[in-house]
């Protein structure tokens, strides 16, 4: 078996929309397509990716840098001891010659070439990638079934409180039990009069988390923990900057409910400087590391393991994603739940429509690889971009 070809393809989101720093009109997506030798159905086996969602494509990291090293490897010396080909050395090529640390977009390059090794490997088994996550790292849970929570709430220009209500309440309809919502794009007295907005639909604070995505300064974080206290809500995402552990210690340390952070750490060092700096209690808090930004599937195992080595358990992982490559690793790790984009960034955001939430859980689709072909406007982008 060998690959043929890489071929990388930007994208633009569709979401004219903001959180608390920035708007996504501008952002654009890699997709990647890994093309091989193998055949089914008088086709080319072609594995499928893109670097999640929310920041801007690798089209220069991956065409300049990462694709060449695999293309010029040996085809041999990419698979495994099966045959197959193999996300750990695709990814050991892939970032050969690059010096530790800085890892930011490169990280999300990776991570598109690591992850359309799995959904290559998963159509070749007929099987998706919840099933070779649990087979390649020996877990014997039941990954069939997966908790979700939508995420939206952001800010819509020049629209007000009434926006927010109907957009939560066509969550609610779809068969969602829980929200998460931006905070920190407006004042502390309207972001407070928009969580209650939003608890008119989502009930009690436990079914309503939200998140300030790194705006805040210790000053602000702090103001606004007191202020949400009293609405015991699920979490309060990214308070301050992602790598401001010092902040997030303190915040940790007079906010009795859960905060939630991780989004923005792409490997299993930033993760342990995290559990040893950050003030994470392992009794509540969130972690949110997600594969498609850091270097895919197989640090996102390390990263596993560092947390677990250090008390903390996977059950308090939901990773950022919103997509259905993110659906297939919560259920193949068996992690608390997933973040999902039901009506925002498309075309990748979502499940589409053959995948149904009830009660705030859904099947995991059984579809082989990642199952883009089941969300027919995203797999026609890759369609078009294969020819």
């Amino acid at each position: 078996m060998k690959i043929t070809r890489i071929i990388e393809s930007p994208v633009h989101l569709k979401s004219n929309i903001s959180n608390a720093l920035v708007n996504f009109s501008e952002h654009t997506v890699s997709l990647v397509a890994v093309v091989t030798d193998q055949i089914r159905n008088n086709k080319p086996v072609v594995g499928l990716a893109f670097n999640s969602i929310g920041r801007y494509a690798q089209s220069g990291i991956l065409n300049s840098r990462m694709i060449p090293r695999i293309e010029q490897e040996p085809p041999d010396a990419l698979l495994d001891q099966n045959g197959m080909i193999c996300p750990e050395k695709v990814l050991a090529c892939a970032l050969r010659n690059e010096k530790p640390g800085g890892h930011g977009d490169r990280a999300a390059a990776a991570s598109a070439l690591e992850l359309a090794i799995w959904d290559l490997n998963g159509k070749l088994q007929d099987c998706p990638v919840s099933q070779l996550i649990r087979q390649r790292y020996r877990l014997d849970h039941d990954g069939h079934r997966v908790f979700v929570y939508a995420a939206g709430g952001y800010y819509y220009e020049g629209e007000g409180s009434r926006k927010l209500k109907e957009e939560l309440q066509s969550y609610r309809d779809s068969g969602f039990t829980m929200y998460k919502m931006k905070i920190g794009g407006a004042s502390l007295s309207e972001d407070m009069r928009r969580i209650e907005d939003a608890l008119t639909v989502a009930g009690e604070g436990w079914n309503l988390a939200v998140d300030a995505n790194g705006r805040f300064d210790l000053a602000a974080a702090r103001a606004y923990a007191r202020s949400i206290q009293p609405y015991q809500l699920r979490w309060f995402e990214e308070a301050g900057d992602p790598l401001d552990f010092e902040l997030n210690a303190m915040v940790t340390n007079e906010y009795e409910g859960p905060i939630a952070t991780g989004e923005n750490l792409f490997s299993r060092q930033d993760v342990k400087n995290l559990t040893l700096y950050g003030g994470m209690r392992c009794d509540r808090d969130i972690f949110q590391m997600d594969s498609g930004l850091a270097y895919g599937i197989t640090e996102y195992a390390r990263m596993l393991n560092e947390m677990e080595s250090r008390g903390f358990s996977r059950k308090f992982c939901f990773p950022h994603g919103g997509q259905l490559m993110a659906l297939q690793v919560v259920a193949g790790f068996g992690l608390g739940g997933s973040e999902v984009y039901p009506g925002i960034f498309q075309p990748m955001g979502g499940y589409g429509s053959t995948t149904k939430i009830v009660d705030g859980m859904v099947n995991v689709p059984d579809a082989p690889g990642f199952g883009f072909e089941c969300k027919p406007q995203l797999f026609s982008l890759f369609a078009k971009m294969i020819g």
